[in-house]
């Protein structure tokens, strides 16, 4: 059966904006709310360089990630065409004006996975 955790209103997540929520191990999920107040929730990572979803322009049921304007689906987490790639998903619930994600899928999903890191590439070796 599955825990659900309290995560915030509805009305807490900015339309056609996001919220992020802080987990033990991994990065971020990011909780996106469009226009209709339909709420999705992401890996706060997009697949194809790491860009975080949660900065990035929610439009109907997409984002488009800030780096390189991926269109990411909201519902799915998969990259539009002709772009490739998916970024975990969460199950999410609404009930009574208040948003949920499922405890267990906070506390495993998806852990391992991290950010690039950016900037010049390390020697490994003296020159």
């Amino acid at each position: 059966m599955t825990q659900w955790k309290e995560i915030c209103r509805v009305e807490d997540i900015p339309v056609l904006g996001s919220r992020r929520v802080a987990r033990d191990a991994g990065l971020d999920v990011a909780v996106f709310r469009n226009s209709a107040d339909e709420v999705f929730a992401l890996l706060d990572r997009c697949p194809h360089k790491g860009g975080p979803l949660s900065q990035g322009i929610v439009f109907g049921t997409s984002v488009a990630c800030p780096l390189h304007n991926w269109t990411i689906g909201l519902d799915s987490g998969c990259a539009k065409e002709p772009d490739e790639g998916c970024t975990p998903r969460f199950a999410v619930k609404v009930e009574g004006g208040l948003v949920f994600l499922d405890a267990g899928e906070l506390a495993g999903h998806a852990t391992d996975l991290t950010r690039p890191i950016a900037g010049p590439a390390r020697r490994t070796s003296a020159a």
